[in-house]
């Protein structure tokens, strides 16, 4: 199973807070992890590798937008998640951790403030005695539009 780097969040509020501390760390702020950042501050959610490099409109090319993301990831600043068969998403913690609901009908995935699941996470603690995290692999199900058309189908 993958293993999700679980390296503490780092404090941002824009391009600028992470290109600082990339730099205090020693790492450089180049070109690509500039494209990669502006990419990833415009997306409405989490996206692919393949998608940020397919928005640079050629300026990157796979492996740079994954030498970058690695990077990011490593600095606290990026997190991933597989949803089903796809391709890894990313997307950065600015505004604190997430966990993800992945809807299996319509594939949309929404990032929920992690404490909103700590009941579930309560819950399957003490029933399974599992410490569960949604983060790295999400709740998958219906999302509200889709169970609303499954039900008005169903009859």
């Amino acid at each position: 199973m993958p293993h999700a780097p679980r390296s503490p969040r780092l404090e941002f509020r824009d391009l600028d807070d992470v290109a600082e501390a990339l730099r205090r760390e020693g790492g450089r702020f180049s070109a690509s992890r500039r494209l990669v950042l502006e990419t990833l501050f415009a997306a409405e959610g989490p996206i692919s590798a393949e998608r940020i490099a397919a928005e640079s409109g050629g300026a990157l090319d796979a492996s740079s937008v994954y030498r970058a993301l690695e990077r990011l990831e490593e600095l606290g600043a990026v997190r991933h998640l597989h949803v089903a068969h796809g391709p890894g998403l990313y997307a950065l913690i600015v505004a604190g951790e997430r966990e993800y609901l992945a809807c299996e009908r319509c594939d949309r995935v929404t990032a929920v403030d992690a404490a909103r699941l700590d009941p579930v996470r309560r819950r399957i603690l003490a029933d399974f005695g599992y410490e569960a995290r949604f983060s790295h692999f999400p709740i998958v199900g219906l999302c509200e539009d889709c169970r609303r058309l499954e039900e008005s189908a169903s009859g």
